[in-house]
């Protein structure tokens, strides 16, 4: 068993009359890779942004390296080392690569004390932060507008990971890249997660699910309706957890 990192225990939604989510109850451990699955509508969303502090729960607890946890915002998520990757990335595509690391985070040196930006620091961290995890840029003083999808991908989870990140969700990180892009991303996740950091990935593709994840949570209408080991499903029973009925024609799953 891995050990935990996050701990969802009866999460609930409630948006009025609305109930999203309906006692979320799984647990993320340290190094593991979690696919979390469902429909359109079914809840993924919604907890996502719960665990990264732009909702709030109606009721039940989160616990973060073993200690009780909410996230009041997505600033203060990302400070406890919570960090939520979109499709369309949070970059500056404007400035460079090196720029984009750093945002926020800027070396400086003082020059008969006016600070200045040690840009010769930062892009010899930029460099080898990139190097380790395997990342070509051709030059890092691109503006990242005229870098690929993977590329991009690449620069924001390195960046995730050299300023300590510990848990990383990411929401259809693929769903704009090619095939080969798409692998590396793959692999990238799998770097990721050999680090020690915890990794929640949505996606609507099964095949990404089994190619990275080590285990499958799927949600349907609210409720966790299966929390598998990836090595121990098929994609068909997957589908029977996301739909609830039996490929096989026999009406509901489990009947």
């Amino acid at each position: 068993m891995r050990e935990p990192l996050l701990v969802l225990d009866t999460i609930r939604k409630n948006f009025g009359a609305i109930e999203a989510l309906k006692g979320i109850t799984f647990s993320i451990g340290k190094g593991e890779v979690v696919a979390l699955l469902g429909d359109n509508g079914a809840g993924k969303s919604t907890l996502v942004k719960i665990i990264s502090g732009g909702l709030q729960p109606s009721s039940g607890r989160m616990l973060f390296e073993g200690e009780e946890f909410q996230a009041k915002t997505p600033a203060e998520a990302k400070d406890a080392g919570i960090e939520t990757v979109y499709q369309d990335l949070s970059l500056c595509t404007n400035v460079d690569v090196v720029a984009n690391f750093f945002m926020g985070r800027e070396i400086t040196r003082k020059i008969l004390g006016v600070p200045f930006l040690d840009e010769k620091a930062m892009e010899t961290v930029v460099q080898k932060a990139l190097a380790n995890a395997g990342t070509r840029i051709p030059s890092l003083r691109t503006k990242v507008e005229h870098l690929s999808g993977g590329q991009r991908q690449a620069i924001e989870l390195n960046r995730f990971v050299h300023w300590g990140g510990k848990l990383v969700l990411l929401d259809e990180p693929f769903a704009a890249l090619g095939v080969e892009q798409t692998r590396r991303g793959l692999d990238m996740i799998r770097q990721v997660a050999d680090q020690g950091i915890g990794v929640v990935i949505i996606t609507h593709i099964m095949q990404q699910a089994f190619q990275v994840a080590d285990r499958i949570v799927v949600i349907r209408q609210g409720v966790v309706a299966g929390d598998v080991e990836r090595s121990k499903t098929s994609p068909d029973a997957v589908i029977e957890m996301i739909t609830g009925q039996n490929l096989a024609g026999a009406g509901p799953a489990g009947q």
